[in-house]
């Protein structure tokens, strides 16, 4: 029996345009407001945008939830075309996108909302996941059911080059950031629980600071499902992404690695230079 399924993500989940296309992922886009006027995360705004906004104006832009409105509208289409919907949002702890997409879902049959507890492509592999078992011709509410197992497996975090994003955004004070610039430090942002925080702090160039980062965070692959993992970043110059991409090569077991680059709502709050590596563990992370 098959099922007449569609994977569906809001924009934070980060996947490139060839995954997209790939795994057939449908995008409900954040909103990104800058001078008053609000744009669609990856629609009519680019991260570069983003950049170039804040280089001028020292001011960073205000990222807004899909409102019950824009989910409603977005399902929808779906539902009128027959198919159930499985839908990933960023984490309920960073945004209220989740809990208007579980109202939305109300009004319509066979529309299951997921929160990720997660954000960037560490929703992106649930997505992936999810998109997968639906090409095995898996039920939804048994796709639902194993990718909520897979939620507290996810092992995303990020290394930032520079904190004055997080700091302007309120999540970084400016004793801290003011600490990191003079020691040079580079902290590693990890997404626990659905929320943020600070691991490990490295010390050094950024990417002396990354190869480090990314052989620690391996380790062996052991633990580790090898499926697929992802290297994300945030306007990254293309050989420090080379680099890491080859640091993750180099151990010799994933089947698929793929590059993706953070969209409009991430790097609103990351900035530039940000670099993660993310992927599944077999089992839940304390």
């Amino acid at each position: 029996m098959s099922f007449n399924i569609a994977i569906t993500s809001d924009s934070t989940c980060d996947l490139s345009p060839e995954l997209k296309e790939r795994y057939n992922v449908g995008i409900l886009p954040l909103g990104v407001t800058l001078d008053n006027k609000t744009y669609l995360d990856g629609v009519d705004i680019t991260p570069d945008d983003i950049y170039d906004y804040h280089k001028k104006t020292g001011i960073l832009p205000k990222t807004t939830a899909a409102n019950l409105g824009d989910c409603i509208e977005f399902f929808k289409k779906y539902a009128d075309e027959g198919k159930a919907v499985i839908h990933f949002t960023i984490s309920s702890e960073m945004s209220s996108t989740y809990n208007n997409a579980r109202m939305a879902a109300e009004e319509f049959e066979n529309i299951f909302v997921i929160d990720t507890k997660n954000l960037s492509t560490g929703g992106g592999l649930l997505v992936v996941a999810a998109a997968e078992m639906a090409a095995k011709g898996m039920a939804p509410e048994a796709i639902v059911e194993e990718i909520q197992s897979l939620v507290p497996c996810v092992d995303a975090s990020f290394i930032i080059d520079n904190l004055e994003y997080l700091h302007k955004g309120g999540r970084c004070s400016a004793v801290a950031m003011l600490g990191a610039n003079l020691l040079k430090l580079k902290p590693c942002i990890e997404v626990k629980n659905g929320s943020m925080g600070v691991g490990k702090k490295y010390r050094g160039k950024f990417l002396d600071v990354l190869k480090t980062y990314t052989e620690e965070r391996l380790g062996d692959g052991s633990g580790i499902d090898l499926d697929r993992v992802f290297v994300t970043h945030a306007g990254c110059d293309e050989e420090i992404v080379e680099a890491v991409v080859a640091e993750v090569k180099k151990l010799g077991k994933f089947k698929e690695v793929f590059i993706t680059r953070a969209g409009c709502t991430i790097s609103s709050h990351c900035g530039k230079d940000t670099l993660g590596v993310l992927f599944i563990r077999k089992e839940p992370i304390a």
